[in-house]
């Protein structure tokens, strides 16, 4: 397993975040739709790109990297394929490939690794056998699903994972006639869909939003075309939680309109105290004296780990409500986050759907040995916590950033962290 030792060390300078994993994602599934060649760029390799890259060549689409981008060919996508999609340890893979591999018709076997096999499915197995796909499965995985993908009415509750939102805005386009998306509940993690509707338009697909859901027409075309993958506002908020916690940190790149839930970042990070400031070169975080906060995660669970590692450095109380998806992450987010920081000095209570952070820490005379869960989030939260700490910390598990940020530690020693030997295993 691998382990980072990270020296107590203020954060500062600036860093270019890695292209959106959340965009990247639906940019490759669109272009491998289209009939025809597209180049994506920029592109950073990581196990969940290659999770999508793999499905997609599983149903037949041509892809391979070259100079920092992606060339992607449908023309042979759903032609004549069948067998075994292995979506590693990747949520948004699976739950957006099974509508999609349905649409062929083919049989397909999804499997996966770590937690994923054990992750909800379910929404699909009540939705999708009344469309007429069947679906074999003990209750997680390996799924096997056969049949073609029908139009029609698809309801599903607004409180689930947007990713089964968006397996079928990306699928239902492709059928032979029209379909709608019925939410029963109200739309957690809008952001997410608001980037699904921005990459689909972008490709030539159109849906159209209903009081309650999604009108999706069939009979359309993915178009083939080039697409330029924006900054990540998930990856950008470690450095910047960073910046507000001890130095001055300024993240490039990044669209302020973009649509990605987690550019709420700066927001928190300002309603905490920080100093920023938004400007041509990027957005920057400075410290400041910070303050406990009410924060409602339901339309950004991923940002929690690191804003929780910031409440532990914050006076006063702060609350995260609205987060038990986090449960069912790579890792039990709430509980593992609450451990690492604890185990930094953080007085934290674990709630059903949330945490309470009564800060500041507390300050410890050992770095202690944290365990990293396996979760890239909470590896890349509890080093930034732990450089801001009297005595840093040992992490294991610290291989899980290659799930979506291999060069985590190298931009970590550009702003001047301090870490000894680094075995990723």
């Amino acid at each position: 397993m691998g382990t980072v030792r990270i020296r107590a060390g203020k954060l500062v300078g600036g860093v270019t975040p890695p292209p959106s994993k959340s965009a990247a994602h639906r940019g490759i599934i669109c272009a491998a739709l289209a009939k025809g060649a597209g180049r994506i760029t920029p592109f950073a390799e990581s196990d969940d790109m290659r999770a999508t890259i793999g499905a997609m060549r599983a149903l037949g689409a041509s892809i391979r990297a070259e100079d920092g981008a992606l060339l992607v060919n449908g023309t042979d996508t759903f032609r004549n394929v069948s067998g075994t999609i292995d979506c590693l340890e990747s949520g948004s893979t699976l739950r957006f490939l099974i509508p999609i591999a349905a649409v062929c018709g083919a049989d397909f076997t999804f499997e996966g690794h770590g937690r994923l096999p054990k992750r909800p499915i379910g929404p699909y197995l009540d939705c999708l056998p009344k469309a007429g796909v069947t679906c074999l499965t003990e209750g997680g995985l390996p799924l096997s699903i056969r049949g073609a993908l029908r139009p029609g009415t698809f309801t599903l509750p607004g409180n689930i994972s947007s990713q089964f939102i968006t397996g079928l805005l990306l699928a239902l386009p492709l059928l032979d006639g029209d379909s709608r998306i019925r939410l029963t509940t109200p739309l957690e993690s809008v952001g997410y869909i608001d980037l699904t509707l921005d990459v689909l338009h972008a490709f030539g697909i159109e849906i159209r939003q209903t009081a309650d859901g999604y009108d999706v027409p069939g009979k359309q075309r993915y178009t083939p075309r080039d697409f330029t993958v924006e900054g990540d506002w998930s990856q950008a908020a470690f450095w910047l939680a960073a910046g507000a916690l001890g130095g001055s940190v300024t993240v490039r790149g990044m669209r302020t309109d973009s649509k990605q839930g987690d550019k709420a970042i700066v927001d928190l990070l300002e309603q905490f105290g920080a100093r920023i400031t938004r400007g041509p070169d990027g957005v920057t975080a400075a410290v400041a004296p910070l303050h406990g906060i009410a924060i409602d995660a339901a339309q950004i669970p991923d940002l929690v780990p690191i804003l929780a590692a910031t409440a532990c450095f914050a006076s006063g109380t702060t609350t995260i409500q609205n987060a038990a998806r986090l449960r069912i992450k790579e890792s039990d987010r709430l509980h593992t986050i609450a451990v690492g920081l604890t185990a930094l000095g953080a007085r934290i209570e674990e709630l059903p759907d949330g945490l309470v952070i009564r800060g500041p820490l507390s300050s410890i005379t050992e770095p202690p040995v944290l365990d990293g869960a396996g979760d890239h989030r909470i590896v890349m939260a509890l080093s930034v916590a732990a450089a801001h700490t009297v005595c840093g910390a040992k992490i294991s598990g610290a291989e899980a950033i290659r799930k979506s940020y291999p060069a985590f530690f190298a931009d970590f020693h550009t702003l001047g962290g301090n870490t000894d030997v680094i075995d990723l295993g």
